[in-house]
């Protein structure tokens, strides 16, 4: 009997022993098929930039003033650059006076005859002249190493003002009524015509020269934001990029100080902007500036004409009418988590970290968030208080620190 019971006892924990091999035999390949299935990831707690931004098309707006003369058909020649900065009432471009070109002509003849005269009379050469050649020499060398277009035509007109002093020293130099002497005469009066028929036209303020003139001066103006909308922006037909063209016959004095970017935008961000709101932009040049939203209007679609105005970069811009740009509504700095690694519970956000296998429930605050990241940081301990934590949950606050491992789409219940 005792045999017998032995034997039923040994059959019983044999049962029971193979029962439970068999049920953690089927843990193991359930988790190993949920691991399979759904592989737990391990990401890393990064510092990094969130930025929440759109891309948009945008019209320039300008404080700017047309500047046209009488005698615009003449044709023009340029004395300060485009983009050159110009104070009130400097002379920033010339129109051509009538029969320019003869008179030039006649000038340049001139000069080829009184070069000649001044090199066949050797007693011309005071030490006077001798500074004069030698400003001359020098500037043509330096005309030689010269890339910059702006710089070359400023050169130039140097080089002729020294060849021009030139001639003059040597008219007074000469006997009274000598060839060199009638033939810079000759040359005084053709100038004095030519200077005497032309068009100086001074800045009517002080900013930045341009001569890209599109005929929008008027109305893409500070002072006429109420006039605008998408409609109107539309009708206008204007390509994206496109370089302004160069005017011969006018052109303008731009406020260098600030200049204003008109978009349409129907995002959400767009619909809880206010005026008085800080933002920034990328321009098509990469350059991140800061700016402000100065006009709103609501658009019949439900879009949003925003106005924002701008004081950096202003040259980059006088090119364009139209571009296309970054709205960033706002950016933010700090530990950037993968949206995937945080669950929400009871208004709380959370993220499991693995620390040599040993996991633990983190709770964060959550600054900032985008579509796929978030800039997060830990809680203080007044703001514990404020949660309902009481000391001893405070005390034992656990921290998230950069370079945290921590998991894709954990399941807190099961984590301290």
């Amino acid at each position: 009997m005792k045999e017998n019971k032995s034997e039923k006892n040994k059959l019983k924990k044999r049962i029971i022993t193979f029962i439970l091999l068999i049920l953690l035999a089927g843990y193991l390949l359930y988790t190993v098929y949920l691991l399979i299935k759904q592989p737990t990831k391990m990401l890393t707690v990064e510092n990094g930039k969130l930025y929440m931004e759109e891309s948009d098309i945008g019209y320039i707006i300008r404080d700017e003033e047309i500047v046209q003369g009488e005698n615009y058909k003449n044709g023009m020649e340029q004395i300060k650059n485009e983009g050159e900065k110009v104070s009130k009432n400097e002379a920033i471009f010339r129109y051509y006076s009538q029969n320019e070109e003869e008179l030039k002509q006649k000038i340049l003849e001139l000069d080829e005859k009184i070069q000649t005269a001044m090199q066949e009379n050797k007693q011309l050469f005071s030490s006077d002249m001798k500074i004069l050649d030698n400003q001359i020499d020098e500037k043509i060398y330096e005309l030689n190493k010269i890339k910059d277009i702006s710089k070359l035509t400023e050169y130039n007109k140097q080089i002729n003002e020294l060849v021009t002093k030139k001639a003059k020293v040597a008219g007074e130099m000469s006997p009274s009524g000598s060839y060199l002497k009638q033939l810079i005469a000759e040359r005084s009066g053709y100038e004095a015509k030519l200077n005497s028929g032309a068009e100086y036209k001074n800045a009517p303020k002080s900013g930045i020269v341009s001569y890209r003139v599109d005929g929008l001066e008027e109305t893409l103006n500070p002072n006429n934001f109420s006039a605008l909308n998408k409609k109107y922006f539309e009708n206008l037909n204007l390509k994206t990029g496109k370089i302004i063209a160069s005017s011969n016959e006018a052109g303008k004095v731009i406020d260098n100080f600030k200049c204003y970017i008109a978009t349409i935008s129907d995002s959400d961000n767009s619909k809880n902007a206010k005026v008085n709101d800080e933002v920034s932009i990328r321009l098509p040049n990469n350059k991140e500036i800061e700016s402000k939203i100065v006009y709103i209007n609501n658009e019949d679609d439900g879009s949003r004409l925003i106005i924002l105005e701008i004081n950096k970069e202003i040259e980059e811009l006088i090119n364009y009418r139209k571009i296309a740009f970054e709205l960033i509504w706002w950016s933010k700095s700090g530990l950037k988590v993968p949206n995937q690694a945080i669950v929400e519970k009871d208004g709380l956000h959370y993220v499991v970290r693995n620390r040599a296998g040993y996991l633990n429930k983190i709770l964060i605050k959550v600054v900032k968030q985008n579509e796929n990241y978030s800039i997060v940081t830990n809680y203080g301990v007044e703001e514990l208080k404020e949660l309902g934590f009481d000391d001893k949950e405070i005390s034992s606050y656990r921290k998230i620190t950069l370079y945290d491992e921590i998991i894709a789409y954990p399941n807190i219940e099961k984590v301290e």
